[in-house]
């Protein structure tokens, strides 16, 4: 008679892999979700940069409205992300509202023109224009270009 030769894991071994696999989920979910946190914050800053280049256009020519040809969250956008967006028109200052699906907070992006002068409506810029950003969202939430306050 010939022994037969059991092929096969123990339940020991199945244990000890479903522990193994429960320990990295426990660990890369909460990683995880504040990455896709990120990454709506990211879109909401990637959709500013067309904001950003009305300011700088208005500001070079010396337009007494900056917020003049901006626009962006209404109805016909549909972005997940953001409730809404305002242009300061003195300042050109930019606030981005997000959802709660992107962090519940707020972008506040500052143009600034040589020396950190703020921008003036009616008054072209000297030097170049740069922009200061920072947010009410948690520092995890936030690109590496962007501080919290």
């Amino acid at each position: 008679m010939s022994a037969k030769v059991n092929k096969g894991f123990t339940l020991v071994e199945l244990m000890i892999v479903v522990a193994i696999v429960a320990i990295l989920a426990a660990i890369a979910i909460p990683s995880y979700q504040d990455y896709v946190v990120r990454a709506r914050v990211s879109e909401a800053l990637v959709l500013a940069g067309g904001l950003k280049a009305t300011v700088v256009t208005n500001a070079s020519s010396n337009a007494a409205d900056l917020s003049s040809g901006a626009s962006l969250t209404s109805a016909a956008d549909k972005s997940a992300n953001i409730v809404s967006t305002i242009v300061d028109p003195s300042s050109g200052v930019i606030t981005i509202v997000t959802t709660a699906k992107a962090g519940g907070g707020s972008l506040v992006l500052t143009p600034l023109g040589a020396a950190g002068s703020p921008l003036v409506a009616g008054q072209s810029p000297t030097g170049n224009i740069f922009w200061r950003c920072t947010s009410s969202l948690a520092q995890r939430f936030l690109p590496s270009s962007c501080i919290g306050t």
